[in-house]
């Protein structure tokens, strides 16, 4: 199949040749260097840039292990926005869904794994960035532990949120993506069953029967936890997000035209952050972060809903931005905190994508890894389906 025919060219930024090696193929998110190719980071403000001088840290491992990178994928400006829309380089079409937003921002990399297009996809995770995503184009994306995968090369330099990671079709391929981009990650296998804890907390009924009702036929009922600080722990992540973006990109706003609309905004909204409002989300973080620690003491892994309501079509996100904030609700806040996470699609009654996130202890990857496969595998509606083509 052909990547330039397959989809629309806005799945992919750049298309590379074939290099002749046998490993795995696999997209890299236009915010990571690769070496003699311009990081666009999905910014015409960045079009005219200079080549990378060097490969980023993953990409070098990528290739040392026989990786073919087939392109770079297109993705939401400036990693700054969770539609996936972009106005200078196209927005990838969702191939389960065209009339909904494919998520963002690694747009592109849930596109091609979704479409069949690659192996796998590493895409990077600020506020959700490759989580959603996933569960938007209906396939398995991971976040995880914060620093866990040297984001050296990756765009903004600079970010105490942001982590590298994979989008694959099956539970076996994100642990093969892992192993390479992360030397010391071991894939585990279950001797006994975890100890999972459930999120205390609301979302759609088209939501809730989706992930509930296929658990409950298995005769698996966990029980519940809470995390009070859930949504304080989710505007912090907006705060830090806000100032941590603009102070690696609000110099573009002396150029106002190159950047879309809606990440001007943004930016235009991050300068206002005040020193107050970041310390107040750093108070926050560390005490999110003991809230889940002491989770994670009861249980091995906790689950959350992935999404709190299916995503919105392309024209539902046009007419009303706000439709958009709520996606990152469940998935924000482990930015914030830094544990690794996990999701899992799955599909509602009426055949829209949701999905199921699974939350592990810091540094414990490959074990939440391990019991994701294990609980899709005791739940069948959470085994990925095949590529959409």
């Amino acid at each position: 199949m052909s990547l330039t025919t397959a989809l629309p060219a806005a799945v992919f930024t750049e298309v590379f040749p074939e290099t002749g090696k046998q490993g795995p193929t696999v997209a890299i998110k236009d915010c990571i260097d690769i070496a003699g190719h311009v990081t666009r980071s999905g910014s015409a403000a960045f079009a005219d840039a200079g080549a990378a001088a060097k490969n980023a840290v993953v990409v070098d491992r990528l290739l040392e292990a026989g990786c073919r990178v087939l392109g770079k994928t297109n993705m939401h400006e400036l990693a700054y926005g969770m539609t996936g829309v972009n106005a200078h380089f196209g927005t990838p079409v969702n191939p389960g869904w065209p009339d909904r937003i494919p998520g963002g921002s690694s747009s592109g990399s849930a596109v091609a794994v979704a479409a069949g297009l690659v192996d796998f996809a590493i895409g990077t995770d600020t506020g959700g960035s490759v989580r959603q995503p996933a569960i938007c184009c209906g396939v398995i994306g991971f976040k995880p532990t914060f620093g866990r995968v040297d984001r050296r090369g990756a765009a903004p330099a600079e970010s105490t949120l942001d982590c590298i990671g994979p989008f694959a079709r099956s539970i076996e391929m994100i642990e093969r993506a892992m192993a390479i981009i992360d030397p010391a990650f071991v894939s585990q296998t279950l001797t006994k069953a975890p100890r999972i804890g459930r999120l205390r907390t609301d979302f759609a009924r088209e939501v809730g029967d989706a992930l509930i009702l296929p658990i409950m036929e298995q005769n698996f009922i966990p029980a519940f936890y809470s995390l009070p600080l859930l949504d304080a722990a989710f505007r912090a992540g907006m705060t830090l997000i806000g100032r941590e973006t603009y102070r690696a990109f609000g110099h573009l706003l002396a150029r106002p035209a190159l950047l879309g609309a809606d990440v001007r905004a943004r930016l235009e909204a991050a300068a206002l952050i005040t020193d107050a409002a970041v310390a107040e989300a750093e108070d926050i973080r560390l005490r999110f972060t003991a809230e889940v620690d002491q989770a994670l003491g009861d249980f091995d892994v906790l689950i959350t809903p992935a999404l709190p309501v299916v995503p919105p079509t392309l024209a539902e996100a046009a007419a009303d931005p706000a439709v958009i904030l709520p996606l990152t609700r469940y998935l924000r806040p482990f930015n914030l905190s830094g544990h690794p996470a996990l999701v899992l699609p799955t599909t509602s009654a009426s055949g829209l994508p949701v999905g199921i996130q699974f939350v592990g202890r810091k540094g414990e990857d490959a074990y939440l890894c391990a019991v994701a496969a294990w609980f899709s595998a005791a739940v069948p509606q959470f085994q990925p389906k095949e590529a959409i083509r």
